[in-house]
């Protein structure tokens, strides 16, 4: 525009002196007088004219141009102005991440709907294996989901706001739909993460669990808003053993570990019973630079530590300590004694054990009856001896299993498996003799 302007002025002032000599009363050529009115005069008037004439409308042609140009680059610039503020606001809107996740329940109930329309005779036999895919499928959109959002969210704070102590009372009439309906932003399999910023670890909740039904309802109802307003992108994985004999918990730890593993992209990993419900919200479910011990002051033994080795309740490892330690033996069947092993395998590594200070990790335990067929064996104490020789060839390492079903339910992701029923372990030589110890 400022082109145009300037190119039009220039033209003004050129044919203003040009007129003044052609309109000019008297002009002399080669010493002849012309009067204005004279045919050489008007000729040259009209010469003027046309070439005045068609410089304007050159000079206006590219002036239009001109303009149409710089129109043209100024609504390019305006719209992307506004895609990228348009844009913005979408990412930090809670009508955006709703509808995106929206989207993404949209996605799986029609990947769903595909799967079983291309897979209508699965035969019993297959059901499992069918099931299993599914899962997979379910996890890999999941994965991609996550990827997208953390991009667009900055971290969120190292230490959440509005924490402090909880009251904790226990309740064993409250349902499952209830438990649903107060936790409205959980993702299929007990997934959640934080809406307005991306958390510091990725974590996953596994318990090992059998015939504890009331038991996990009361953890799902205090634990999903307790770890929600940690901030935490958590799952939790309820770990159950079908077989009636010796229950093995570190087995299904073990279990656990191993699929979730393969689920998401999980960082840290919390191993707890399904009867401890911490009563503070400042004893954070996070993994740190050593494994930590996060029950360290249970009401059973009046909030004190009953003696330095324990290591039971809650634990947490990321996944390069819990591979350090090739995770949980396998051959504790029964109760008892498996996390007093698991600090000897800490040690044996070379690493420390933390604990969050007493007055934060206040937690209550549920009373109960030592569950039918995980009675004490004895067995434990001969094994905890051997900790550190069976360390590299008892654990992650040797895990046998049969997964029996991967069902996704709102509140939480269960796994059914056949772990053995601990023949090979039916007496303590016969456990001592499997290890040459």
């Amino acid at each position: 525009m400022i082109w145009c302007i300037r190119e039009c002025a220039q033209l003004n002032t050129c044919f203003g002196k040009l007129a003044a000599q052609v309109m000019c009363n008297r002009k002399t050529e080669k010493g002849v007088v012309f009067s204005e009115n004279t045919p050489k005069a008007a000729s040259q008037v009209h010469l003027s004219g046309l070439i005045r004439s068609t410089l304007q409308w050159k000079i206006l042609g590219r002036c239009y141009l001109k303009m149409l140009s710089s129109i043209k680059t100024m609504f390019l610039i305006l719209a992307a102005t506004f895609t990228f503020g348009f844009t913005y606001f979408c990412l930090k809107s809670d009508i955006f991440q709703e509808l995106y996740l929206a989207k993404f329940n949209s996605k799986l109930q029609h990947r769903q709907s595909i799967f079983y329309r291309t897979n209508p005779d699965c035969h019993p036999a297959e059901a499992i294996k069918c099931k299993n895919e599914l899962f997979r499928l379910m996890n890999k959109l999941r994965k991609r989901v996550s990827l997208d959002q953390d991009e667009n969210l900055p971290k969120c704070p190292e230490i959440p706001p509005d924490l402090g102590p909880l009251d904790i009372k226990f309740a064993y009439n409250m349902s499952l739909l209830k438990i649903i309906s107060q936790n409205p932003n959980l993702q299929p399999g007990g997934h959640s993460r934080p809406k307005y910023c991306t958390a510091l670890q990725k974590i996953a909740i596994i318990i090992p669990f059998r015939n504890r039904e009331s038991h996990l309802r009361t953890w799902l109802y205090y634990m999903h808003p307790f770890l929600q307003q940690q901030q935490a992108d958590y799952g939790v994985y309820v770990v159950e053993q079908t077989e009636d004999t010796l229950f093995n918990r570190a087995k299904l730890m073990n279990v656990g570990y191993s699929v979730a593993i393969k689920d998401y992209n999980y960082t840290c990993f919390i191993f707890t019973d399904v009867d401890i419900i911490p009563m503070d919200g400042r004893n954070l479910f996070r993994c740190s630079d050593n494994p930590r011990h996060m029950a360290n002051s249970v009401d059973k033994f009046n909030f004190k530590l009953p003696y330095n080795d324990i290591f039971g309740g809650i634990v947490a490892f990321t996944k390069e300590q819990f591979i350090k330690v090739n995770g949980f033996s396998n051959v504790f069947w029964g109760w008892g004694g498996e996390d007093d092993e698991l600090f000897q395998r800490v040690v044996a590594m070379g690493m420390k054990v933390e604990r969050p200070d007493q007055t934060i990790a206040r937690s209550k335990m549920i009373s109960h009856k030592r569950d039918p067929g995980n009675e004490s064996t004895g067995k434990s104490f001969h094994l905890i001896k051997k900790a550190h020789e069976r360390l590299h060839k008892d654990g992650l390492n040797s895990l046998i299993y049969t997964i029996i079903s991967i069902t996704s339910h709102k509140l939480y992701t269960k796994i059914t498996v056949d772990i053995g029923n601990g023949e090979d372990a039916s007496s303590t030589e016969g456990i001592l003799n499997l290890f040459n110890l």
